[in-house]
């Protein structure tokens, strides 16, 4: 029991907790889009970590490689984000539900690989990282100025000591609270309403005079932003970006939060953030006699087993509404 007592110690440091926040918070941006594009859309998208990916990356090689502003390079990441969005949705659209999932699967381990394989341009599987010497200009020097100076305000404040996260934790929960009031109440629009018609039933927008795939478009468009705006974050969270940051399966994290907070509730996207990633955080800490592959897949299996039983009692999610889950029929 005494393995377990000391690692138990970690629930009562400020520092677990604040980096719990900062996931939390990245993903619940990254779920954002997710909502957008399942809860309202109707569309299954599948590559919101190859989005993340060409939105860090991007933000990264103009600053790094190219000399750009990073106050610069970071709203030319979104848009790069969007027109990637819009490049994969444009063929891909048109595809059967389950074709079009695979296609942003597909599109988002093409970003990854390629990342991978351009070392000239991305320092390949390395990737960039903040801990390199030399001459190398870090992605986020201009953010840790800001993080800095964020930190000096609050021991302004009366602060002394505050986390080193702190100023990353209140910027993400800030994007957060902002983006999630702008999406719901463009939901609530003739636009939204548009989009849960097409999810509900193309034909009749379509015979309403609406195109579809306009709509799908822009979901996907603005699914694509908001992920690039969560590459930003976790790039500055663990100083680097690196192809294994933007695996298929933090993909799957964000439809984990979907699915705990509920669809088209955006609010409760931030719940079910919270809960995956202390559960995650969490059993970081359990000790067991088995292998340390055996322990991370006992992490997920946890989790996992905190859907399905979520899924048995209440399939809607926590804030989900049940009518809510009939998408395209």
């Amino acid at each position: 029991m005494l393995p377990f007592a000391l690692e138990f110690s970690a629930f009562t440091d400020a520092g677990f907790w604040v980096g719990v926040g900062v996931f939390a918070g990245t993903y619940v941006l990254l779920a954002l889009g997710l909502q957008l594009n399942v809860g309202f859309t109707g569309i299954s998208n599948f590559g919101q970590a190859g989005f993340m990916a060409v939105g860090a990356y991007t933000m990264g090689v103009l600053t790094v490689e190219s000399g750009f502003s990073f106050w610069l390079a970071l709203p030319l990441s979104i848009i790069a984000a969007m027109l990637f969005g819009i490049l994969v949705g444009l063929p891909s659209l048109r595809l059967r539900e389950d074709y079009f999932a695979i296609t942003t699967l597909a599109a988002a381990e093409v970003v990854r690989i390629s990342a991978r394989n351009l070392k000239d341009v991305t320092n390949g599987s390395e990737g960039l990282s903040c801990s390199q010497t030399g001459d190398f200009v870090c992605f986020d020097d201009t953010w840790r100025d800001v993080s800095d100076g964020i930190e000096s305000f609050l021991q302004s404040l009366g602060w002394s000591d505050p986390e080193s996260l702190i100023p990353l934790l209140l910027v993400v929960w800030g994007f957060v609270i902002v983006l999630t009031i702008v999406l719901k109440r463009i939901t609530d629009t003739p636009w939204g309403r548009v989009l849960r018609a097409v999810r509900e039933d193309e034909d009749a927008a379509r015979a309403l005079g609406k195109n579809p795939l306009v709509y799908k478009l822009q979901s996907l468009a603005i699914a694509a932003a908001i992920a690039a705006v969560a590459g930003w974050f976790l790039a500055f969270n663990i100083a680097s970006i690196a192809p294994t940051e933007f695996l298929p399966i933090f993909t799957f994290f964000a439809y984990a939060v979907l699915i705990l907070g509920g669809l088209a509730s955006y609010w409760g996207l931030i719940v079910g953030s919270a809960i995956l990633w202390t559960l995650l955080e969490a059993t970081r800490f359990i000790e067991l006699p088995i292998d340390a592959d055996q322990e991370a897949a006992l992490r997920y299996a946890i989790v996992g087993l905190v859907i399905i039983l979520l899924m048995a009692f209440r399939p809607q999610g926590m804030f989900g509404k049940r009518e809510e889950m009939v998408l395209g029929e």
